[in-house]
């Protein structure tokens, strides 16, 4: 009989998985693994982890049978059926209390639907997001766990042993990246967030990138530059790994590696979910939008090379300033970047209205701070924010930000108008600003779509002139031109 000697078992040995174990077993912790393919259990206990509190288990069984109770069970696999198909296999294997965890990014809908499953069954059941990648499974991710509050305790020790740390700003002393988020999909939930907010980032950068080579730049240039904005308010990982990206160079050619990958960029899903969640929640998330938009343009590479040759642009080259227009460029994408985290936290506030969840936002900005892809210094600043007024309406109304865009707005639109008038797109950069454009807009003219939605369907409007929540319809094509308008209760 296995002797139950486990902290904790983990189901899924591909590259996460394996640096997720060991990463477990540094801070002290026992690990059983099982893989479906059960010869890469024994080739990674007997090679990369070798020497280590682990043990491998050569069925879901042994698995089982080796934890301490409560068991905890983690699965690392790919998202949808395989989850499904994993839980199905363990929980006739797990007793009352016990706690089944999914670390793979699963749509949030789904983790609120097996959450019930599972306590219905008497069990335990949570499902967190693990953002860094590689490196940040070996040495710290960052984590962010929702589901059953009753199993947080039971997971808390190992996850916050394991997760990366990072220095509070108000307190000075490092925090783990990684604290109870919610109920049911609540961790899912914000780390789908986190991939949007993500795929934002990248493609703020790619346009950067666009209007610096479209200023003649070498990528060789464009590395110093990416540079000295990593040693300011643009610090971060995302603009660290630029920098490096556009110094290497290609071992076959010699020339720089970025000039030889092709342009059609990939995608898993969760930028798309983002999206549309925002549309489900009635929220302006329109540069994550875009950033999704743009790779799925990109996707379709010969069409474009056809359309090149048949739709004409302009020809302007760049001439003016480079060094002021470089800073231009600069300031635009940081002015972006608050945008695009605005409209992330904006939609989280929904979410948790939507599905009563008391999200702790500036604690989610500390999560974020490090071991994961959007980590950055900035998001310091954001935990100041919320922790100094915690019921914040929009990033944008708060002193620091509010001033960080005034004081970038000039170059922005400078920026979007050059890149208008050179034919370089910038979806990115154009739908942040006009979101900010129709944020701080008090009148819309949505007036006016409204009055066609009532001319064409009967929609109904409310007026200026009555109280909210009173809706009117005219008739619009009434005899000799005059029309009346009925009231109706929402």
């Amino acid at each position: 009989m296995t002797e139950s000697t486990a902290d904790i078992g983990l189901i899924g040995l591909a590259v996460m998985g394996q640096n997720l174990v060991m990463n477990m077993a540094d801070h002290g912790f026992t690990v059983a693994v099982f893989n479906r393919t059960v010869s890469k259990v024994d080739a990674f206990v007997q090679g990369p982890a070798a020497g280590m509190s682990i043990i491998g288990a050569h069925s879901i069984e042994e698995l089982v049978a080796s934890l301490k109770r409560p068991r905890r069970v983690m699965l690392l696999v790919k998202a949808g059926a395989p989850v499904d198909a994993f839980i199905d296999a363990v929980m006739p294997l797990l007793e009352q209390g016990d706690i089944i965890i999914d670390g793979g990014n699963s749509n949030f809908n789904d983790t609120i639907r097996r959450t019930k499953k599972v306590e219905d069954a008497g069990l335990l059941y949570i499902g967190t997001g693990v953002s860094g990648g590689e490196e940040g499974a070996r040495r710290g991710p960052s984590l962010m766990p929702g589901g059953s509050p009753a199993a947080w305790p039971h997971v808390k020790p190992i996850f916050q042993a394991v997760a990366a740390k990072a220095t509070d700003p108000k307190t000075g002393r490092d925090e783990p990246c990684c604290d109870w988020v919610g109920q049911g999909g609540a961790g899912h939930f914000v780390k789908m967030v986190h991939n949007g907010i993500e795929y934002g980032d990248m493609q703020l950068i790619c346009e950067a990138y666009s209007l610096l080579s479209a200023m003649g730049l070498t990528p060789a240039e464009m590395s110093q530059i990416l540079g000295e904005w990593n040693k300011g308010e643009l610090d971060s990982y995302l603009i660290e790994i630029t920098r490096d990206i556009l110094a290497k160079t290609d071992d076959e050619t010699g020339k720089p590696i970025v000039d030889v990958i092709l342009d059609t960029a990939g995608q898993k899903g969760t930028g798309k979910w983002t999206v549309i969640t925002a549309c489900d929640l009635g929220q302006p998330l329109t540069l994550i939008g875009e950033a999704v938009f743009a790779r799925c343009l990109s996707a379709i590479k010969e069409e474009r090379v056809a359309a090149a040759k048949k739709l004409k642009g302009p020809r302007t080259k760049f001439s003016g300033d480079r060094e002021a227009f470089i800073e231009d460029i600069r300031k635009a994408l940081y002015a972006s970047k608050i945008v695009s985290y605005a409209q992330g936290y904006q939609l989280m506030r929904e979410a948790a209205k939507e599905y009563g969840w008391k999200l702790n936002y500036g604690g989610i900005a500390l999560m974020w701070r490090g071991g994961c892809i959007i980590r950055s210094q900035f998001l310091g600043k954001i935990k100041e924010a919320f922790d100094a007024k915690p019921k914040l309406v929009n990033l944008l109304l708060t002193p620091y930000f509010k001033s960080a865009v005034r004081s970038s707005q000039t170059s922005w639109r400078r920026v979007i108008i050059k890149a208008v008038r050179m034919g370089i797109p910038v979806p990115a950069f154009s739908s942040a600003l006009a979101y900010y454009d129709g944020y701080r807009c008090e009148r819309l003219p949505a007036n006016l779509l409204q009055a066609q939605r009532d001319y064409f369907g009967a929609h109904t409007y409310e007026r200026v002139d009555k109280d909210r929540g009173q809706f009117f319809h005219t008739n619009w094509t009434g005899l000799g031109g005059t029309t009346t308008a009925s009231t109706y209760t929402a």
